[in-house]
């Protein structure tokens, strides 16, 4: 059950619009007033205009369980961080040479959503599937943005393994971050030619919130498929029916 579309809540759609193709290169298929679905390559982007939202209660600390940020992999990564940084676009981390022998930096959409860049194959510290990592660096590099993974913090990560692997997903590879003092893991889930990154944190204490699907930003991840099991209702929205994991990232399932 592969990642079909990342959903978001937006103010003002030309504005998203302009933003995702020129700095994301991602493709418009349908625009209207009130919504729009861009394509991503691997999956799509859809966005939806919200007129009187609530207060977001999510916050840029990766200890804060639940979402964290949509990626993409691309191949000109500085090229892409120079636009960015012309267009006034607010970094919430500069271009670093990251674990795993990889390139990325992080931003933020004018709706407040945290995206990621990834420039190279990840190199996995710990292979659990080698297929899947054959599958992922077979994708190659980019010709434009390729939508690659959302990434979630969870508070028990062989549980949430366990969860995705009822949904399809196999569990892929893993990078260390010797550095960090708060026993920082990732691990990566392959459905189709996307994943889901798992941010654990061993020696530190996690913040929780509700889920929320009524402020602008990040909204859902869109699957193809029934209610996972182990899942709890949020809401019927977008024309689907929204549910969350054990750690609040919303899911849109099946049809509202």
């Amino acid at each position: 059950m592969a990642i079909t579309s990342v959903l978001i809540n937006v103010a003002d759609i030309p504005r998203s619009v302009d933003f995702y193709t020129r700095h994301l290169g991602a493709v418009p298929v349908e625009v209207t007033t009130d919504s729009a679905v861009l394509d991503a390559v691997t999956a799509t982007i859809r966005l939806s205009r919200l007129d009187a939202p609530a207060d977001s209660t999510w916050i840029a600390d990766d200890l804060q369980a639940g979402f964290r940020h949509v990626g993409f992999k691309v191949s000109d990564l500085d090229e892409r961080v120079e636009r960015l940084r012309a267009d006034g676009v607010p970094f919430q981390l500069e271009p670093i040479h990251a674990e795993g022998d990889v390139r990325i930096t992080f931003f933020y959409d004018p709706d407040g959503t945290l995206l990621e860049l990834v420039e190279g194959p990840l190199q996995y510290h710990e292979v659990y599937d080698r297929d899947a990592v054959d599958a992922d660096w077979g994708l190659g590099d980019p010709e434009r943005p390729r939508f690659d993974h959302v990434a979630e913090t969870v508070d028990d990560a062989p549980a949430a393994h366990e969860f995705f692997r009822g949904l399809g997903y196999t569990l892929m590879g893993g990078i260390h971050q010797p550095s960090d003092p708060r026993g920082f893991e990732i691990t990566y889930l392959r459905g189709g030619d996307s994943s889901i990154e798992i941010f654990e944190f061993g020696a530190a204490e996690l913040t929780r919130r509700e889920p929320q699907v009524d402020a602008h930003g990040f909204a859902a991840v869109e699957l193809d498929g029934a209610e996972p099991q182990g899942s709890v209702p949020v809401a019927d929205a977008y024309g689907r029916a929204l549910v969350a994991d054990a750690d609040g990232l919303v899911l849109a399932v099946g049809g509202a």
